[in-house]
């Protein structure tokens, strides 16, 4: 008997411990109920001026009803807005972990209009709801009903701009000598490109070198390899690091092998870039270059001492309207996407959409422009 009582408690037990876990599990999964949609509250003003220069002035304030989800969970609100009433363009403006009420400054809404896509100097309509949800994997989601009202934005630069610096590039290890800046994708705004000329005259390990830096005069934040200094063998392909993106130390160098023309693309979104030899022995060599359009009074560019086919004008007054370059071969070259993009012989015109000085830049061998605001 004593044999079988030895054998039948440690059965019984862990049965006991199942049965238990069980038990807690269902009631865990019965007491959590869907709750019903909170209320969002109408708005006392229904039209907003967004102010540009007081960006950190309240704006709007939303209030809603709490959700009731059965028992006391953590409920998280998010305030999404979007351009229209079905909310197929929408972007979270703000997220409240306790209370139901959240007042947003005039550049947390700006922000938001922009990212939904709003034009900036014009009257639309923005659409807001609030969506509960329960822990920290926001489950049971319920949507509230939506409001509506007016804004007037103020424009919202919203794209990164990056410049190169090394001994493989024209302004050397100066992090603020007219650093060329990389031509951001038009489409998309994690991409950008640099096809140029890269130096290194005698093949040493330390020389035809380049970094990334995210502002001139600033070593911080900087983009480079993912290998340490000293292990950044160079290669045509790999992965980026970024101080201080992605580490607290210095990532290692990009880097060419001999003197030439090489096509170099970043992708800030996969962390990923690649550096091929780019053949530019047929590329036209154009004596000058000028930008005309309603958007500019027709203006010369300067030409690239270390690079003839990268031009430039350090600042220049854009106006609302369009934008092309003029060759001296009477060629005029545009394009369809605004701050950035690729222009073609008779492509088109490049819009400008907000008046401001202008840092212009644009590459005769693959027709990239970058346009940057000096003051947005």
């Amino acid at each position: 008997m004593k044999k079988l009582k030895n054998i039948f408690i440690p059965i019984l037990a862990a049965l006991l411990l199942v049965l238990v876990s069980s038990c807690s599990e269902d009631d865990e999964k019965f007491i959590v109920s869907d709750t019903e949609p909170v209320v969002l509250g109408d708005l006392t003003i229904t039209d907003i001026v967004l102010d540009p220069v007081n960006t950190n002035n309240p704006a709007v304030t939303f209030n809603w009803t709490e959700a009731d989800y059965g028992q006391q969970v953590p409920v998280t609100y998010q305030i999404e807005v979007a351009s229209d009433e079905m909310f197929s363009n929408s972007a979270t403006a703000a997220t409240v972990n306790s209370g139901n009420t959240v007042t947003l400054s005039a550049s947390e809404v700006n922000v938001a209009a922009g990212n939904v896509g709003l034009p900036p100097f014009a009257w639309n309509m923005l659409y807001a709801r609030v969506t509960s949800s329960v822990g920290t994997e926001n489950g049971l989601p319920v949507a509230s009903n939506s409001i509506s009202f007016n804004v007037f934005p103020y424009f919202n630069y919203t794209f990164k701009d990056y410049y190169l610096v090394g001994n493989g590039v024209a302004p050397g290890w100066s992090n603020d000598n007219n650093n060329p800046p990389l031509f951001r994708d038009g489409n998309n705004p994690n991409i950008y490109y640099y096809t140029g000329y890269f130096t290194n005259s005698d093949g040493d390990f330390g020389n035809g070198r380049f970094k990334i830096l995210e502002t001139r005069g600033s070593w911080q934040p900087q983009w480079g390899v993912s290998d340490d200094e000293g292990d950044d063998v160079l290669k045509t392909s790999g992965s980026i690091a970024g101080n201080p993106e992605t580490q607290d130390g210095d990532p290692g160098r990009f880097g060419v092998a001999a003197d030439g023309y090489y096509q170099f693309s970043i992708n800030f979104s996969s962390k990923t870039y690649t550096m091929a030899a780019y053949d530019a022995s047929g590329a036209t060599d154009f004596t000058s270059i000028e930008i005309q359009g309603s958007a500019a009074t027709t203006t010369a560019m300067t030409q690239s001492t270390f690079d003839s086919h990268i031009w430039y004008l350090s600042s220049v007054r854009l106006t609302q309207g369009d934008l092309q370059f003029k060759t001296n071969s009477g060629s005029v070259w545009g394009g369809t996407t605004e701050f950035s993009g690729q222009a073609t012989a008779n492509g088109g015109n490049i819009p400008v959409i907000v008046e401001d000085d202008y840092e212009v830049w644009f590459n005769d061998l693959d027709g990239r422009y970058i346009l940057i605001p000096l003051n947005l």
